[in-house]
């Protein structure tokens, strides 16, 4: 593990004489800028914040602190919500702000070629003229870069439907430690060319290497889409209701599940109406998308009895385009909003989809054990479920005493139900504790070799889960 830094002042210059002195900053401003994510209340200062332009920069700044073993953790939009951006030892910090061209839209082969700071919903307005699109679209998707999406596997409402990140990657460019670069598959739907390393590299948290570009699939845009809003006054039957929506032949591009107490508190900060029925504890967002919209709606007239007969209070249609925005609005700003409640844990747990009841009311029953409040919403129709668990008027010692103990629980609960404990999220540095429940120790000693093979002095992102 590499130590905290002190910079002397030949690094400094070194880095000053490679990028310039605008791209390179020890102001305190700066540094504190880059010190925190979306992660509960954490914050690391580095010793140096560095802004490359290009992969050739990037590699000859991994090659010298690879040399002067200088930790190096790399920034992207900064959304993150397990701490894996944060520099818990200091050294640099690498921002990928100015990675952020769209290199080539291949409408032939249905594929784009970005640089790794590309943010996700900016790529998917450029993508519409061509008539396509990149799918994974997490909560995050205004501001979160695609090379954040890759190092956490990110998802989104349609998930259920296009699947995550994970799905969408073809090729890699990765600068490696050792300041070698390398391309890590090829431009094609197949590819059983050696080991994997582009899937090796999508969910690796900045440990292995830094994404500079990515050669991404693309799909046909969908023109059309409808919402469907359902009220449950029991949270066992909104999530059963999930698979029966599915298995019933029903093909939605998202199923979120919101509770109640956050759509509150985000209509409250929001002045957005929101439908509330007596007796509401749930909702199902159903999102229904297609190029027809006279089919959408011969779907959803189908759903709506359905919806009732599975226990819905009542189903919702919005009267246009203004009142989707809204409740798209609510869902999106859900979890940002809940969390300016109070210091919080946010918990990405995931299931099989069927054991979405089971987990729900096992989270709650576990949240009246430990004292604990928790808001919980998600991505029902793959069974990831967000926990975010509020301290309110806990004392310090319940805190950080009582709640890991519940935490556990719950972990140890998805792993019972054949789950794991993130879906979306990663490991990062605020779940590391909780990694043995669900990996062996030859799995970890596995994980652990491939570290050493990219990075064998360690300077990547260390102080997280490896």
């Amino acid at each position: 593990m590499v130590q905290k830094q002190t910079f002397i002042q030949n690094h400094v210059q070194w880095f000053i004489e490679l990028l310039g002195h605008a791209n390179v900053s020890q102001n305190l401003n700066d540094l504190e800028s880059v010190s925190t994510d979306y992660t509960e209340d954490l914050s690391f200062l580095p010793d140096l914040l560095l802004i490359p332009s290009n992969t050739e920069q990037l590699s000859h700044i991994l090659k010298y602190c690879n040399s002067h073993k200088i930790s190096v953790y790399t920034r992207g939009a900064g959304t993150g919500l397990s701490g894996a951006c944060l520099p818990v030892h200091g050294g640099v910090v690498i921002s990928m702000k100015k990675f952020n061209k769209i290199l080539h839209i291949d409408k032939e082969n249905f594929q784009v070629t970005v640089e790794s700071g590309v943010v996700n919903a900016e790529l998917k307005e450029i993508l519409k003229p061509f008539g396509l699109t990149y799918p994974p679209d997490p909560a995050s998707m205004g501001s979160s870069t695609i090379g954040g999406n890759i190092a956490h596997g990110a998802g989104g409402p349609k998930a259920v439907k296009y699947g995550t990140t994970r799905d969408y990657v073809l090729n890699l460019e990765v600068v490696l430690p050792t300041g070698d670069v390398i391309w890590t598959g090829a431009n094609t739907l197949k590819n059983s060319t050696g080991f994997s390393l582009t899937h090796l590299m999508i969910g690796s948290e900045g440990l292995l290497g830094i994404v500079t570009k990515a050669v991404l699939k693309l799909i046909p845009l969908k023109t059309q889409e409808l919402l469907m809003l359902a009220s449950f006054d029991d949270a066992s039957k909104a999530a059963s209701c999930v698979n029966s929506i599915l298995i019933n032949g029903f093909e939605p591009a998202g199923i979120e599940l919101m509770e109640v107490s956050g759509v509150d508190i985000a209509m409250d900060i929001l002045k957005i109406p929101f439908p509330k029925p007596a007796n509401t504890a749930f909702y199902l967002l159903i999102i229904l998308d297609g190029n027809n919209m006279d089919e959408l709606n011969l779907t959803a007239e189908n759903l709506y009895p359905f919806l009732e007969e599975e226990g819905a209070i009542e189903v919702y249609l919005p009267n246009n385009s203004e009142m989707s925005a809204d409740w798209w609005k609510i869902r999106r700003s859900l979890g940002e909003l809940v969390k300016q409640q109070s210091v919080y844990k946010e918990e990405d747990t995931v299931v099989p989809r069927s054991k979405l009841p089971e987990l729900l009311s096992g989270v709650k029953g576990i949240g009246n054990k430990y004292g604990f409040r928790s808001v919980c919403y998600g991505h029902a129709g793959d069974g990831n479920l967000h926990v975010n668990i509020l301290k309110d008027q806990m004392t310090e010692d319940q805190w950080k005493n009582e709640v890991p103990m519940g935490i556990v629980e719950i972990f140890e609960l998805c792993k019972s139900l054949g789950g794991t404990i993130s879906g979306e999220h990663g490991i990062g540095l605020v779940q590391a504790p909780y990694l043995k429940i669900v990996l062996s120790d030859v799995h970890l000693n596995i994980m652990k070799g491939i570290k050493q093979s990219f990075d064998p002095n360690g300077i990547l992102n260390p102080g997280k889960w490896l």
